[in-house]
């Protein structure tokens, strides 16, 4: 009985201190539900016209922000790879436009429904991870980049061939996608905001832990130093394979989404520059830190769309100033920067309260 108690006792305590320290992320989540309502009333729209997918700026804002949760979840799946586990891919714009493709041609040709497949997503994703991980025995580094560079290549070759026409579209992309109508980004827009709001941060929470899983620990190893986890007995190839199928899987369910929301999968989605922007992303936010994945994006989509909307033709050039003066200014990213600094900013505020002598003071025995 007194065990009982006790277990019940020290799970309301981990409960509670887990609220605790995840308040802030809950209170942004509260935040971005109630976005699009407050943002339709102070324009004079009613609740019930977003519920009811009514046109207007709130509707328009939500379909901006599918998109920068989409890149969110598509970037800390890279994160995973390079931030955690230090694996340099150039070419994990494969792992989401198969995602992107599979969801297309479920869709349009097999007639597949949402369920099944998401289940077929789960076997794309385990393949193509298993495909990269047969060459990471071999390579590492830059030649395991090359490598992944050259597998991807192939997907891009494959998709814009004339024999895949009837399939993927060749090079005018696969068009013509019909989503199931609860999922329709059209007439139930604000379902699909609250559906890819949610899974952007269940997938943020089960990375976070992952990453503080013995697991996360090793990759977090590998990355520092491979040969040292080598020596204390860790086969660093299963981790590594590990990673990458988590990764997989989580960059199919942001093509997933791509497919529902976009009106056509273009085959730039399987190029190089698409995994070039996660890298940017990344390196926006800061790499390694997985928040910095969902800042980097917010950053990442909302300057690339308001940019073009003010500036016109100077937007690449003003974005590409942006990106440098980050990079300079802010080496670690933001998030990896803020972290960075807030320790430093913490020794300075107790060092400035004790020449005031506001700190507190130590008292004797």
């Amino acid at each position: 009985m007194q065990s009982t108690l006790a277990n019940r006792t020290a799970e309301k305590t981990s409960l509670a201190d887990w609220w605790k320290a995840n308040r802030g992320l809950l209170g942004l989540l509260i935040l971005l539900i109630a976005f699009p309502f407050l943002l339709a009333l102070s324009e004079g729209q009613s609740i019930g016209d977003v519920l009811a997918n009514e046109a207007g700026n709130a509707k328009f804002m939500q379909g901006l922000l599918i998109e920068v949760f989409i890149l969110a979840i598509y970037a800390l799946s890279y994160d995973l790879i390079l931030g955690v586990t230090g694996l340099l891919s150039f070419g994990h714009a494969m792992f989401f436009a198969a995602g992107a493709y599979f969801t297309g041609i479920a869709f349009k040709n097999l007639g597949w429904g949402a369920g099944q497949t998401l289940l077929g997503l789960v076997v794309v994703a385990v393949v193509q991870a298993l495909l990269f991980g047969v060459v990471l025995p071999r390579v590492k580094g830059i030649t395991f980049a090359l490598v992944t560079l050259g597998l991807a290549s192939v997907f891009h070759i494959v998709v814009q061939s004339t024999e895949m026409s009837e399939w993927t579209g060749a090079d005018v992309g696969l068009q013509g996608v019909i989503a199931p109508e609860w999922l329709n980004t059209n007439t139930a827009r604000f379902q699909l905001y609250l559906l890819t709001l949610l899974a952007t941060f269940l997938v943020y929470l089960i990375y976070r832990r992952f990453v503080d899983s013995p697991t996360g620990r090793v990759c977090i190893a590998i990355r520092e130093n491979e040969g040292r986890a080598l020596m204390l007995g860790y086969n660093t190839f299963l981790f590594k394979l590990v990673a990458l199928v988590v990764a997989s899987l989580t960059a199919v369910l942001a093509g997933f989404f791509h497919t529902i929301h976009q009106p056509i999968v273009s085959p730039n989605v399987a190029s190089l520059g698409w995994t070039v922007s996660a890298l940017l992303i990344i390196l926006i936010g800061g790499v390694g830190t997985l928040s910095g994945a969902l800042v980097g994006a917010a950053v990442f989509r909302l300057l690339e769309f308001f940019l073009d909307r003010w500036f016109g033709n100077a937007a690449n050039f003003l974005l590409g100033a942006v990106y440098v003066t980050i990079v300079l200014f802010l080496p670690y990213g933001i998030v990896g920067t803020w972290r960075l600094r807030s320790l430093d900013m913490a020794k300075g505020r107790a060092r400035l309260m004790k020449l005031l002598g506001l700190g507190k003071k130590e008292t004797g025995d």
